[in-house]
């Protein structure tokens, strides 16, 4: 099995904002290896990625299910439960479901994780003068 390693980020709602703003507007070009994936929180990654949850992943790139009905029972996990987890996983970019035979196929797009939290952020966005004018642009 080949690692899929994802980068996964962590900021705040705000500073996210800035973030974004920041690239929208030209003024900041993420790097090209800057997560793609972020988290408000510690608290909400690590819900997301908890170890139940990578063992889940890991599981669907191992076994390769046809369904999820197979992998509830593969995994153990109640059909509605594993639902919601994946569904999760699919907003987070984690998993794809592929409808095949009107079944969804899930397919793990990561297994392993490379999480960073405040690092490689550009130092403008932490700046009061830029944090104002940020500000004032938006009232």
């Amino acid at each position: 099995m080949r690692a899929k390693i994802v980068k996964v980020g962590i900021m705040s709602f705000k500073v996210f904002q800035k973030y974004t703003k920041a690239i929208a507007s030209g003024k900041y070009k993420p790097q090209k290896n800057a997560p793609k994936i972020w988290f408000e929180s510690v608290e909400t990654c690590m819900q997301v990625l908890s170890t139940k949850n990578i063992e889940l992943l890991k599981l669907i790139e191992k076994e390769k299910p046809a369904s999820i009905e197979e992998l509830s029972r593969i995994s153990g996990r109640n059909k509605s439960n594993l639902s919601r987890t994946l569904k999760t996983f699919q907003r987070h970019q984690l998993v794809d479901l592929i409808e095949e035979d009107r079944r969804k196929k899930p397919v793990a797009l990561a297994t392993q994780f490379d999480i960073q939290v405040g690092r490689n952020m550009p130092a403008f966005m932490f700046d009061k003068d830029y944090i104002s004018q940020q500000n004032e642009a938006t009232c």
